[in-house]
């Protein structure tokens, strides 16, 4: 068995960043200006010493950037967005592509990893870890990759970093879909969201825990992460039910799981930072805007309101 890299990162406070406003999106390459990012970060630095980035597009780079030149306190998980390479028949929203789609989706993914092998070693200094994909494997992805190519991807990419090296997936295919794949990465990333699985936010923190629990306990010498966990604020009812998304439940959710996270020694990226209105659905209600702890305009809901007003008064 190959020696495993350091995380090189002791637990701290860490949530998920991407700054899409309104009327911006990744798919559109309309992104966040260094202006915004900078009013994003500065916001966010006095109190989270982490993030979590999804791809290593323009505003990946962006983001890296102004925390190199305004000399902010943040290390950086940095993802590579990874599109489907495979067909599924099992996602509920599409996820069949042609033959041309899927082969151009290949190509671009590799032109993706080598943005994050040259991204990694110009902002070392920032870059912590590095992530070869998101939530690419679980049966109701859209963009599947299988497993023994992710396996080669990580490969690839550990040989060209001197980061740690993960990949980002809900809990369950770690159960089992995942094990042969447990041996390329430094630590697991986990996804846990209790409130998708209509659970009550009274047992959501129970829930979660039993959620790493249930991989960490299949791998006992290998760290695990939880590189997302959250709470909708707003739902049309699609999969969340409306009753269950609130800013109260949030608020409860977030600091029962930050507080169990600090006291467990177990490093937490909170999803996310800002709602995100390109997301899901045209739906204004689509659940897929609203994890943010601040809204699409900055204001701060209530987790922030009744967690951490200090950091409040400091960027107001």
């Amino acid at each position: 068995m190959r020696e495993l890299r350091p995380l090189g990162l002791a637990p701290c406070n860490a949530i998920c960043y991407s700054g899409y406003r309104l009327g911006q999106s990744p798919e559109t390459r309309a992104y966040p200006t260094v202006d915004e990012i900078r009013e994003d970060l500065r916001i966010l630095h006095p109190h989270w010493r982490a993030l979590r980035l999804y791809d290593c597009s323009v505003h990946a780079e962006r983001v890296l950037q102004v925390i190199r030149d305004e000399g902010f306190d943040l290390k950086v998980m940095l993802g590579a967005y990874l599109g489907p390479e495979q067909n599924n028949p099992g996602c509920p929203w599409g996820g069949i592509y042609s033959a041309q789609a899927l082969e151009a989706s290949r190509h671009a993914n590799v032109a993706e990893l080598q943005r994050l092998v040259e991204l990694a070693g110009e902002f070392r200094d920032i870059v912590f870890s590095v992530a070869v994909g998101n939530e690419a494997t679980v049966d109701w992805t859209d963009h599947l990759v299988p497993v023994r190519q992710m396996m080669e991807y990580l490969r690839w990419v550990r040989a060209r970093v001197t980061q740690c090296v993960t990949f980002c997936e809900n809990y369950v295919p770690w159960q089992h879909k995942l094990r042969d794949l447990v041996a390329e990465v430094d630590f697991i990333s986990l996804h846990t969201y209790p409130v998708w699985e209509q659970k009550h936010v009274h047992e959501a923190l129970a829930y979660t825990r039993e959620n790493l629990a249930s991989v960490a306990r299949l791998y006992p010498d290998k760290p695990v992460v939880i590189t997302e966990a959250g709470w909708a604020t707003r739902s049309n009812g699609r999969a969340i039910p409306s009753a269950h998304a609130s800013q109260e439940f949030q608020e409860l959710y977030c600091r029962e799981l930050m507080t169990w996270a600090r006291e467990a020694g177990i490093l937490t990226f909170v999803f996310e930072a800002f709602d995100e209105p390109w997301k899901g659905s045209a739906d204004p209600l689509e659940p897929e805007k609203h994890w943010g702890l601040f809204t699409t305009d900055r204001q701060p809901k209530l987790v922030m309101k009744e967690q951490y007003p200090e950091v409040l008064r400091r960027v107001s």
